[in-house]
């Protein structure tokens, strides 16, 4: 059987995962079970994407980053290299806290920064973008520019990640 997408031969994709067309998945990642990940996403190298985790077209996934279940990318989604999710509020290793897992949406367009954390349980709205290095605590308006720990809105970006002096001009732009 020939698959319409691409993986590296030192990569790993569990059976029950739907894959997109044009979608290439590069060195030392591993695609767990019940993932659906959209057309032609670029999955870089060493990038774990947890079960039941969903990515929508176009994603672009640079090394070393982890997506764990909870996470759900709509369409045109830059994830950073080594940014982080989390996916519970307190974790303790003699403490299973599966069932407590919270859902972190990021819309269509959000672009995040290198070695960024995204805490759980929040909607990052389309097209914002988080600065490297931030660390996200609470959900982000759309096309906002986020900085800091804890991020902080400084400023509007358009759709192209262009700086705007208002929420109006990055719409329009």
């Amino acid at each position: 059987m020939t698959n319409d997408y691409f993986v590296h031969e030192s990569s790993y994709v569990d059976e029950g995962c739907r894959i997109g067309k044009g979608t290439k998945i590069w060195h030392f990642s591993h695609i767990m079970s019940g993932c659906v990940i959209g057309e032609d996403c670029n999955i870089g190298q060493n990038v774990v994407i947890s079960p039941d985790v969903v990515l929508g077209r176009n994603c672009k996934i640079q090394n070393n980053v982890s997506v764990y279940t909870g996470v759900r990318c709509e369409d045109d989604v830059f994830l950073g290299p080594s940014m982080v999710f989390t996916n519970v509020i307190n974790p303790r290793a003699a403490v299973s806290r599966k069932h407590e897992y919270r859902e972190t949406i990021l819309r269509r367009g959000v672009s995040v920064g290198a070695n960024a954390t995204i805490v759980c349980g929040h909607t990052l709205g389309e097209y914002c973008l988080i600065g490297a290095g931030s660390v996200v605590t609470k959900d982000v308006p759309a096309y906002a520019l986020m900085v800091g720990n804890p991020a902080r809105q400084i400023g509007w970006v358009n759709r192209n990640g262009d700086k705007c002096a208002s929420l109006e001009e990055a719409i329009r732009d």
